[in-house]
């Protein structure tokens, strides 16, 4: 059966990537995002963080399960990402263990875990020669590691529109790795998109038909390779920032982002049963660093001392609408 609602979720946290490296800025307010998250949720019953864990090699796991242990301390588990950026040398054994040992640690508290965040990006965990392996046993292994834990954790994998920054024939190859076994294992697959973030912005009456476009493509593009209409998407990662585009100079408003934002949502709403989409996770809680202009360091609907722009209210509003 296809929802009706949406699940809403949103990424919590400060630090944001960009095309070349990461943005950071103040640091996270543990107590500040809860304040806002439930403000957001109201009575909505569920509102999911969505958070990452990127695993480098043996030598990050400690940093990483530290973050781990902030995250769950400030109630901030729901949807994690497990991403998967070792080095090349390693065995995937290293991997498989690694997605084991968050399962044991944290399962309990998770909704669910996307393994791999953007796959098929050649500059992302794509850019590694070993990811489709990584995403067809991660998701194998993390099937398993949920079953004999007796855990309700849904599992699914992320992806992005095709374009020329991504692996040629990427869903192809997938499913001549993983087959019938990873299509029956995943309940779910994720897609990151940003309308006309990396471009000249749109007029908004255009919006709407871009996303339309996007989405019926993915979809169009899940049933060419045997990935049958019953496995949901959920759109894991989409947002508008403020600020200025630093490629072409185009500055966008704090009023802009509420409207775009509010369009983007009714629009993948209104397509949610034709194409099964059942969740939408917005990037993301607050700017990386308000005081830089570029808007790469501007993605949030709040300031980065947690004072909300326009769109955190419009957000706030449709999660009260439209939530299932």
């Amino acid at each position: 059966m296809i929802s009706t609602g949406f699940t809403f979720g949103i990424y919590p946290l400060s630090v944001a990537g960009t095309p070349i490296g990461l943005a950071i800025g103040p640091e996270d307010n543990y107590e500040k995002i809860s304040g806002a998250l439930n403000e957001i949720r109201s009575e909505v019953k569920k509102l999911l963080p969505r958070t990452y864990a990127v695993y480098m090699g043996p030598e990050t796991e400690d940093k990483v399960f530290n973050a781990l242990n902030r995250y769950k301390k400030a109630g901030l588990l729901g949807d994690l990402t497990i991403g998967c950026l070792q080095d090349p040398s390693l065995s995937l054994d290293f991997w498989l263990n690694f997605v084991r040992k968050v399962i044991k640690e944290y399962g309990n508290l998770l909704d669910s875990i996307q393994i791999t965040n953007e796959p098929n990006l050649t500059f992302m965990d794509g850019s590694k020669p070993y990811v489709l392996d990584a995403l067809t046993q991660g998701v194998l292994t993390a099937k398993e590691e949920i079953s004999k834990n007796n855990l309700n954790i849904k599992i699914g994998f992320g992806s992005v529109p095709e374009g020329e920054k991504t692996i040629p024939q990427f869903w192809n190859k997938l499913m001549e790795i993983g087959g019938d076994n990873l299509i029956h294992s995943i309940d779910y697959i994720g897609h990151n998109f940003y309308v006309d973030v990396f471009e000249e912005p749109l007029k908004i009456e255009d919006v709407s038909n871009k996303i339309d476009i996007t989405l019926r493509k993915f979809r169009d593009t899940l049933t060419s390779v045997g990935i049958p209409f019953s496995i949901p998407i959920r759109i894991t990662e989409n947002g508008w920032p403020t600020g200025k585009n630093p490629f072409i100079q185009v500055e966008r408003s704090y009023n802009q982002q509420a409207i775009v934002l509010e369009k983007v949502i009714r629009t993948v709403y209104s397509l949610r049963q034709e194409l099964n989409i059942t969740h939408y996770e917005f990037f993301g809680l607050r700017d990386a660093d308000s005081s830089k202009d570029d808007l790469f360091h501007q993605f949030g609907i709040m300031k980065d001392d947690y004072t909300p722009k326009p769109a955190f209210f419009t957000f706030k509003k449709l999660v009260q609408e439209l939530s299932k």
